[in-house]
């Protein structure tokens, strides 16, 4: 810890043992080198409390929690009706939240939330979503810190799986990476040498708003309509605009996953141009594939990155890499509780 943080040791000592009798570090013995004193190591202690995320989009809220170590603790998904509102998703995550309360024998320590579209993550309000009915301006810090009693953060979702990846994904040791999210709607969240980025009006990533085709009219024209999930699965089985999808699209895709239909090609291609314009515009490392388009697999992916040379020749020069996440559907709920676990502080 002294190496790392840049500290001496004594001084790091003070506050281990400071930590230690509060209740959150235990000691599991010394270590024994070659030369020089013995090390004490150290152990987080699971049993201090725990933190809880929230995740949700126009058709589940999903929670689960970390305990005080960062293990992950079993959680819940909560599927919601067609075309929810606001007040019915809100109730919903009060309750998720509290019956997972009621599961742990430790003190809740802290709430994230991951919440789709424009989120003021400062002020702890999800500004706007367009899937669900009026849901504008909701205060979700103040509605979870008033029911709870704990500190509250409140971030966009894919930025909250942006985390999730830091934490558990296969590519965590990476700086510079976008998570691509075509679920409900389409957007992307990006990090930057380790840093998320927001944006000046809490809008990065929200390339679902771009008109498509480019110079494109109205709601319909809007890339989150063409790309979502939803309207993905729908091109690729031949079907119509309007058409339900099944309840359970990650299955239902991965049906199509090895289809012959034409509309393949013509979705891969859009793909290809949209995450082109991406990787020129930010020229991450990696774009990590999140929702139920990973159901298509690593075939999906390799037909996009050679589409988009295609699209733009210029990519051979800095390649898009796309690749599927290995992290589950509930990303976005364990980075949300990452971000409590990270910014929590010991009341000393």
């Amino acid at each position: 810890m002294a190496r790392t943080l840049g500290l001496s040791a004594s001084t790091v000592g003070l506050y281990v043992d400071q930590l230690i009798s509060t209740g959150h570090l235990s000691e599991s013995g010394l270590e024994h080198g070659s030369m020089g004193r013995p090390k004490r190591r150290l152990m987080v202690r699971r049993d201090t409390g725990w933190f809880a995320g929230v995740e949700f989009n126009a058709n589940r809220v999903q929670v689960t929690g970390l305990d005080f170590s960062g293990q992950i603790l079993l959680g819940e998904r909560v599927h919601l009706q067609a075309n929810p509102s606001a007040a019915e998703v809100e109730a919903i995550i009060l309750l998720a939240l509290g019956e997972l309360q009621r599961q742990q024998s430790t003190p809740l320590l802290g709430i994230g939330v991951g919440a789709p579209g424009l989120v003021n993550s400062a002020e702890g309000i999800s500004l706007r979503y367009a899937f669900v009915r009026g849901w504008e301006n909701v205060p979700l810090k103040r509605l979870l810190e008033d029911r709870f009693k704990v500190p509250v953060h409140v971030e966009n979702n894919l930025r909250s799986i942006a985390l999730a990846e830091r934490w558990f994904g296969e590519h965590r040791d990476e700086t510079d990476y976008v998570i691509v999210g075509p679920r409900s709607g389409f957007a992307i969240a990006s990090v930057q040498a380790g840093e998320l980025v927001q944006g000046a009006h809490h809008a990065s990533g929200e390339i679902g708003l771009w008109p498509w085709p480019l110079g494109g009219e109205g709601p319909r024209r809007e890339l989150h309509h063409w790309l979502s999930a939803p309207m993905s699965y729908r091109r690729l089985a031949g079907l119509g605009e309007t058409a339900p999808v099944p309840e359970d699209l990650h299955t239902a895709m991965a049906s199509l996953a090895h289809d012959p239909s034409t509309q393949w090609d013509v979705v891969v291609a859009d793909y290809a141009r949209v995450l082109g314009c991406v990787q020129l515009l930010l020229d991450p490392k990696i774009c990590l594939l999140h929702g139920p388009m990973t159901a298509l697999g690593d075939r999906f992916c390799e037909a996009v990155m050679e589409a988009s040379l295609h699209v733009a020749p210029a990519l051979r020069d800095v390649p898009l890499k796309l690749v599927c996440s290995r992290l589950g559907d509930d990303a976005g709920a364990l980075g949300a509780a990452s971000q409590a676990m990270e910014t929590w502080l010991p009341a000393l």
